[in-house]
């Protein structure tokens, strides 16, 4: 067989789509992923039948359009999950019909409570179950706010664009044979010559619209419109090159004879009697607003399907000089574009109207890129006619953008303890939002299996050099397990960026001090998993080694490993930075089932011996763990890791924080700082930072992610959860 990608891109779809058929006919609502594979499988199945058809027998057919209504039909709100209803409402796919390709666009997929069973189950002669299989959908499941990612803007309020500024109206006719369509930001006075106006008065306007929307002329049409004065520097550019140049009145005349030369239909108006303050400027709704531009300072977002929600805290884009991109919207030529301006002065890339969800706040902004590196947050756009750009954020013809609106844009997760085994984790969590990684180890050798280090100056250099072409940070570290230390010097001169002291290597008193030695002597951090047999001592001595010097604390619960039964205690020192793996998160009725004989394989123990098996039962207690939850939601325990593959799931880091913080909220209720503000924000600053400015402060490299430097920032759909950006770039 030679298969082309779009041919093998069609077979997971129908494998997809048969399992979710399979889960279907046994009575099981489907998700997302789930519904929208029965649909496009079907429909390309749908599509073959047609050209056999048409081939052998000429006995009718399908069309494009005949497919796009029955793709409606198919699912009913019965037979998928609720959130499903809101994710799912737009699908397309491709199929091959006799006269060729073509894209088949179904909208609203799921429109109807009951569809069609036997259209949903077609090709797979599965039985098509009972109609009373599924319950009746309640409509409480499908109100705005339990939808997932729902936003929830002030209510009885409007937002006022363009405020302050100067507004005048005109009466503009079109004398053209075609339609004729201005945008927001087009220079007024520069528009087509077969709009009848007072074009001098137009001179330094363009619409009072909202940014990105436009006002349609049908030829002979005349309409009032309201224009406002353009910002910034008031510096027309593009069009027509009638009037460019900055706003002066006193070109009136030279400008007019332009107009008189170039063909341009000049009407004058008389002087208008009223005020121009009198003029009403332009109000949008706070919904509309938010479908167009994303929330505002305000407004509720959901966090995916959890029961916490954020406050939109400020935002920093400009009311009615929003950034938006495509046809006939604000980021064009002489518009939201700047022109004349060279690559230095401007953005590479802009990421508009995001909202950022950081330790530093919960706000609306564009994100400006350059040269691999986020070079400022705030507005972005023209400052030759729009206010409040940030001089360092300019979007010129070198400039691409990437649309934010609606989604939420954090700080790329930082895993700090990677057991590096096989490359395909980068994978995995690049797909969950992952974008550093700091551990270590040599491949799928046993050490590596049970301990992050890679150890001597040979294996680090050769990890060093096979990371080189991964995309994702790297971070990798050595073995500290040495009371010599000369061994941990030659590793840290050899590229190690930490230490790791692991009980399978002995995490002896004399090796801790020596480590911790020796990362004071060259400034990096030392990590360690205690000693779970308690042989050199309890968890009391280990803290004495430590001798108040800093040190990041793994799987500080136990259960990952460390002193038993109490090396949570450890979380009461100022000098230890504690963090846990993802295994023990959060504490539910499956969490200790799965527990032990996953740690006899990750450590090499065998249940044949009885010491193996009670060094094992002795680190998986149900009290510390259920701690470790109330733990992090008071902050005490500050990061969040997974130990990938060694007890932990490297693309499960960032679900298992947000399933964390649902959990608490669940038990606990509000925090404190949160009571009364209808929010969670900070119980949202608090667990997002887990994975990822803290990490950062621990390893020594939180400058690393401060504007002007990495630009590893996942862009998110507040209503999946799912990462939308590509893979960021290796610092």
């Amino acid at each position: 067989m030679h298969l082309i990608p779009k041919e093998l891109d069609k077979l997971v779809i129908s494998q997809l789509g048969f399992l979710a058929q399979r889960r279907l006919a046994r009575g099981v609502r489907l998700n997302h992923a789930e519904a929208a594979a029965l649909i496009s499988s079907n429909l390309q199945e749908l599509d073959i039948m047609v050209a056999y058809s048409q081939q052998l027998i000429r006995d009718g057919h399908y069309s494009v359009a005949d497919l796009m209504s029955i793709g409606k039909t198919m699912l009913g709100r019965r037979h998928v999950l609720p959130s499903v209803v809101h994710t799912l409402v737009e699908l397309q796919v491709e199929g091959t019909f006799p006269t060729g390709t073509y894209l088949v666009t179904v909208h609203h997929p799921i429109s109807s409570d009951d569809g069609d069973l036997e259209k949903a189950l077609y090709g797979s002669f599965l039985p098509i179950p009972p109609a009373d299989t599924f319950p009746d959908p309640n409509p409480d499941d499908y109100l705005p706010e339990k939808m997932p990612g729902a936003v929830l803007p002030v209510k009885n309020e409007r937002i006022t664009l363009n405020d302050g500024r100067k507004r005048i109206r005109l009466k503009v006719m079109s004398k053209g044979d075609r339609p004729i369509q201005v945008g927001s930001h087009y220079h007024f006075i520069e528009t087509n010559p077969q709009l009848h106006f007072d074009r001098l008065r137009a001179y330094g306007y363009r619409l009072d619209i909202p940014a990105g929307t436009s006002v349609r002329f049908e030829p002979g049409d005349t309409k009032t419109v309201t224009l406002v004065e353009i910002a910034g520097n008031r510096i027309i550019k593009g069009g027509n090159s009638i009037a460019s140049g900055k706003v002066d009145i006193s070109r009136a005349e030279e400008i007019l004879q332009r107009l008189q030369v170039e063909g341009f239909a000049h009407v004058p108006e008389p002087a208008p009697t009223a005020d121009s303050a009198l003029i009403a400027p332009f109000t949008m709704d706070r919904e509309a607003y938010a479908r167009m531009f994303g929330p505002t300072t305000g407004d509720l977002v959901r966090l995916g399907l959890t029961n916490l929600w954020v406050r939109v805290e400020k935002d920093c884009t400009v009311y009615g000089d929003e950034c938006a991109f495509g046809g006939g919207k604000t980021l064009r030529e002489g518009m939201g574009q700047s022109s004349e301006r060279s690559a230095t002065e401007c953005l590479d890339t802009v990421i508009t109207n995001a909202l950022i969800i950081d330790w530093s706040g919960i706000y609306k902004a564009d994100i400006g890129i350059k040269n691999g590196l986020i070079s400022a947050i705030g507005k972005a756009g023209n400052p030759d006619m729009m206010d409040g750009v940030h001089p360092d954020m300019i979007v010129g013809s070198s400039t691409d953008v990437i649309a934010g609106e609606n989604k939420i844009v954090t700080a790329g997760g930082f895993d700090t303890h990677i057991h590096f085994i096989c490359p395909q984790q980068v994978d995995e969590a690049l797909a969950s939002g992952i974008t550093t990684f700091l551990g270590g180890g040599t491949g799928p050798s046993t050490g590596t299996n049970a301990t992050t280090c890679t150890p001597g100056p040979t294996l680090m250099r050769q990890m060093i050099q096979a990371c080189d072409g991964l995309p994702i940070n790297v971070g990798i570290t050595g073995k500290g397990n040495d009371s010599g230390g000369k061994s941990i010097e030659e590793q840290i001169r050899a590229g190690a960026a930490g230490l790791k002291l692991h009980e399978d290597w002995g995490s002896t008193p004399a090796a801790i001090d020596t480590c911790l030695d020796m990362c004071d002597k060259f400034d990096v951090q030392c990590m360690i998993h205690t000693d779970t047999l308690n042989e050199s001592g309890f968890v009391e001595q280990t803290v004495k080694s430590f001798k108040n010097r800093t040190i990041h604390t793994y799987h500080t619960e136990g259960a990952g490993g460390g002193h038993a039964p109490d090396i949570i205690s450890v979380v009461e020192h100022p000098n230890v930075l504690p963090s846990s793996t993802n295994p023990t998160r959060p504490f539910t009725m499956n969490t200790l089932d799965e527990h032990l004989d996953m740690l006899m394989v990750c450590h090499h123990l065998s249940k044949n011996i009885p010491e193996d098996v009670a060094f094992a039962e002795s680190r998986i207690r149900a009290e510390t763990i259920a701690a470790e939850d109330v733990l992090h939601d008071l902050g005490a325990i500050s990061m969040m890791s997974s130990d990938s593959q060694a007890m932990g799931r490297c693309g499960e880091v960032i679900l298992r924080t947000w399933n964390t913080a649902h959990k608490n909220k669940a038990q606990r209720g509000p925090l404190k700082e949160d009571e009364g503000t209808g929010a969670d924000n900070f119980r949202v600053k608090r667990y997002i930072s887990k994975y990822t400015i803290n990490p950062a402060i621990a390893q020594g490299m939180s400058h690393l992610s401060e504007a002007s430097r990495s630009a590893s920032s996942p862009t998110w759909s507040s209503g999946t959860l799912a990462p939308l950006a590509p893979s960021p770039p290796r610092s």
